[in-house]
């Protein structure tokens, strides 16, 4: 295996590939992660990936554990990660910041799957035939002195320092070929090469990327009155963005992060608000690129003026991400929270279906609610949480919006007792159903409810709300006689709404307090219409054959047995504005489903 097929393994999520090769010129395995918070830690860092720049490229996997073999290095076994104890972005920053000049086209990322993590830094072979340096070891805990530097050169598998000897040979032929054979050039030259240049130490704003340099100065004059500070380590790209780190010379001010996105207006963003925005991103699963998730800040306001985001702000607009818009709001302890900006889509998860096997109800009307919290994996159901569960469900909105039909027709049905199942029902799951059933005792509506935890098969977690009119016949007969069952839209609505309302605020508080955990993807919630029994003919009838459609106007598509749609939003907000957003997407959907005279008014 070569460095080229070993990277496409990585990239292919097959870390395992590398197992029972050796440590070579190209390849170094370490089986802990890089302890960031050791100087020393940092040093290891920053030498051995100038080692492979100065080497002609090479790829570090962390997370491999090595055996001894004949006196070789030999990748024995995954031991793995877990991505939430690596700070990605500190470990491109460090390298951007400690190695000199900034080897072009490092890239840190993850490979494999849950349980068999690791993290690669591939440092490509350089172009420009630099020589790429360090700060020289300090011996002891502390900062790297800045008049000192060392190079670290690939030697097989084994990286050792470049000898002092050969080191000034360098330096007096880089000095003879300046012209200016001088002490103070050669000073400057060594200036230039520490990695860690404070202010002052001759870093341009924009240096670092020579075809964005021009727009980052500009972007960095039209902000001076900020008081932005100076260059504090070669700018960067992240995708199409340029970043570039800005430094006060008085300690204990907070720094500035230069963004530039193309086709939005330069922002300049105070430190802390920055690692609020890349520690959000970082929960993305898969080890994802923190900003690749949650995108880059964007002005609310639609100026294409420069703009400035404090360390005070309480709110910042996002976009660009694979999370899609949205947001992220300060608490008053300090606490930053991601919330999306509501959208619709008619993409359905996997668990669409989740609890419907062996179920053929005449109609359902679900609610299901996707919770991608970072920290699922350590979440469980006790004893104490479920019998509170049970106390409030006969009181729950799923449950008055099932008494509610009734009563509209002039019976007393309610949905008062639950029982538990038919789903499981466990640590890791909960689930109850109401049963009203017809004189002969034949159930006639349901409601059930359930939440489960990620499982092997689903990362997510899921709460789900459903109301099902299991036989209309004996509804009919439950209710009493000259009533229809047919729904009205409007109490579709208020079915949907109530489902929505259960499974997105009553049922989460069985795992404890949502509102301290944080997402790793978008909350999404699935509303649904579905007739799921079919005629004698095999055939599923039409919607509107148990519900009244008129007020969505014609279908030039025909009957259709399945309605759906799904929201991206935050799970809990006040009622209106859940029904404000059901409404709207009950819209969205019609119009994608043919009915295109449908309007928000007419609902």
């Amino acid at each position: 295996m070569d460095l080229t097929s070993a990277l496409a393994a990585l990239d292919a999520q097959e870390p395992g590939s590398l197992l029972g090769i050796r440590e070579t010129q190209w390849l170094d395995a370490k089986a802990a992660p890089y302890q960031l918070a050791d100087p020393k830690a940092v040093e290891e860092l920053s030498k051995d990936v100038a080692a492979f720049a100065n080497g002609g490229g090479g790829v570090i996997v962390v997370g491999i554990a090595t055996r001894l073999e004949h006196d070789e290095e030999v990748l024995d076994h995954v031991v793995g990660l877990d991505p939430a104890a690596v700070n990605v972005d500190q470990i491109r920053k460090l390298i951007r910041q400690r190695v000199s000049p900034a080897p072009r086209g490092v890239r840190v990322g993850w490979s494999g799957a849950e349980d068999g993590r690791v993290l690669f830094i591939d440092v490509p072979a350089q172009t420009d035939h630099a020589l790429f340096a360090v700060p020289a070891p300090v011996g002891k805990p502390g900062a790297p002195r800045q008049e000192t530097i060392a190079v670290p050169m690939r030697d097989g598998d084994s990286t050792h320092w470049l000898p002092r000897a050969e080191l000034v040979q360098l330096l007096s032929a880089g000095v003879r070929a300046s012209g200016v054979p001088t002490a103070q050039a050669l000073a400057d030259l060594v200036r230039q090469a520490v990695s860690e240049a404070g202010p002052g130490a001759g870093l341009r704003v924009g240096q670092g990327l020579p075809d964005r340099e021009r727009e980052l100065r500009t972007a960095y004059e039209q902000l001076a009155d900020a008081g932005l500070g100076e260059p504090a380590g070669e700018a960067w790209a992240q995708g199409q963005a340029a970043l570039q780190d800005l430094r006060h010379e008085v300690d204990g001010e907070p720094g500035w992060v230069l963004c530039l996105v193309p086709g939005r207006p330069p922002v300049a963003v105070a430190e802390p608000v920055w690692q609020a925005i890349v520690e959000t991103g970082r929960r993305a699963p898969g080890g994802q690129d923190p900003l690749a998730a949650v995108g880059f800040p964007r002005a609310s306001t639609g100026t294409n003026a420069p703009w400035v985001i404090p360390a005070t702000a309480r709110r910042v607009d996002l976009d660009g991400g694979s999370w899609g818009p949205g947001f992220l709001t300060c608490s008053g302890r300090g606490v930053w929270r991601w919330q999306p900006i509501p959208r619709f889509s008619l993409n359905q998860g996997r668990s669409a279906d989740i609890g419907t096997a062996g179920q053929t109800p005449a109609l359902r009307l679900r609610a299901l609610v996707n919770l991608p919290w970072a920290e699922a994996s350590a979440l469980e159901i006790n004893k104490s949480r479920r019998a509170q569960l049970e106390q409030l469900l006969p009181h729950s909105a799923v449950a008055g919006a099932v008494t509610l039909l009734s009563r509209r027709r002039g019976a007393e049905l309610t949905a008062a007792r639950w029982e538990r199942g038919p789903f499981g029902n466990s640590s890791r799951s909960a689930g109850y159903t109401c049963t009203i059933a017809g004189p002969d005792g034949t159930p006639a509506v349901k409601a059930s409810v359930m939440l489960a935890l990620p499982t092997t098969m689903e990362s997510t977690v899921v709460a789900c709300a459903d109301v099902l009119i299991e036989n209309p016949e004996m509804w009919a007969k439950a209710l009493g006689p000259g009533w229809d069952t047919q729904l009205g839209l409007d109490e579709v609505q208020a079915v949907l709404l109530a489902a929505w309302e259960t499974a997105a605020e009553l049922l989460p508080d069985v795992v404890g307090d949502p509102a301290g955990l944080s997402w790793a993807a978008p909350p999404t919630t699935e509303l649904r219409m579905t007739c799921e029994q079919p005629a004698d003919n095999g055939v599923l009838p039409g919607l509107d054959t148990l519900v009244d459609l008129t007020a969505l106007g014609p279908n030039d598509a025909g009957p259709r047995s399945r309605l759906a749609v799904a929201i991206t939003a935050t799970p809990a907000m006040a009622r209106a504005d859940r029904q404000r957003l059901l409404r709207e997407a009950l819209v969205h959907m019609a119009d994608a489903y043919g009915y295109v005279d449908a309007e928000f008014n007419l609902l």
